[in-house]
């Protein structure tokens, strides 16, 4: 199939399930959208699971490309990590589809999918096990970190810190949880009374 139709199928598939879930969104209605026929979505998919799949799949990646850009390893990996995550949130607020799987909604609606969920998951902590590897070469974190796993808990600590009524501050709401969240996790809840750069309170994410 040509890679520019396959594209815009797969842009409209998102379009419909994000705005209508998997179960609501229609095969027809995303066929009629891309200016294909519903024989022609098949070719793209061998399911409405797996166009499903491809879609969160390309958002995924997506929203990969735009953390990555907040990544520069001359900034102070602490400072880094509060971009990163403000960017991943940020994200993740305006993209059900990437929301619903870290939430673990999209598992429920496909349980038979969980290993390849999973690995789009996975796919999320990426960039955060590459500022945390950046932190430990700069000295700020702890050289025994387990990456991956406090990669995890961070991802953990995301999806907690967006969680609650979408109200009409919603976006500075889930900001400040992230840096208050953030900042509990590199300084803990115990007195800093000596001064330097890591005792100093994290700062708002520039953006």
């Amino acid at each position: 199939m040509d890679a520019a139709k396959k594209d815009c199928i797969l842009l409209q598939a998102t379009r419909a399930f994000s705005r209508f879930g998997f179960k609501k969104a229609s095969i027809d209605e995303i066929a009629r959208e891309a200016g294909v026929a519903k024989g022609t979505v098949y070719l793209a998919a061998e399911s409405k699971e797996d166009l499903f799949y491809q879609a969160l799949h390309r958002e995924v990646r997506a929203w990969q490309a735009e953390c990555a850009r907040t990544i520069d390893p001359r900034v102070p990996a602490p400072e880094l990590l509060a971009r990163l995550l403000a960017t991943a949130m940020d994200y993740v607020e305006k993209h059900p589809l990437v929301r619903d799987l870290l939430l673990g909604e999209t598992l429920r609606a496909m349980p038979d999918w969980s290993e390849r969920l999973e690995e789009l998951r996975a796919i999320g902590r990426t960039h955060v096990v590459e500022v945390l590897r950046i932190g430990i070469r700069q000295k700020a974190f702890r050289p025994d970190l387990e990456v991956d796993i406090v990669a995890g808990l961070l991802q953990d600590f995301q999806l907690a810190a967006s969680r609650g009524p979408r109200t009409v501050d919603r976006a500075d709401e889930v900001a400040d949880r992230v840096r208050v969240g953030l900042d509990l996790v590199l300084h803990g809840l115990g007195r800093h009374d000596a001064t330097g750069p890591s005792d100093a309170p994290l700062a708002h994410p520039a953006g």
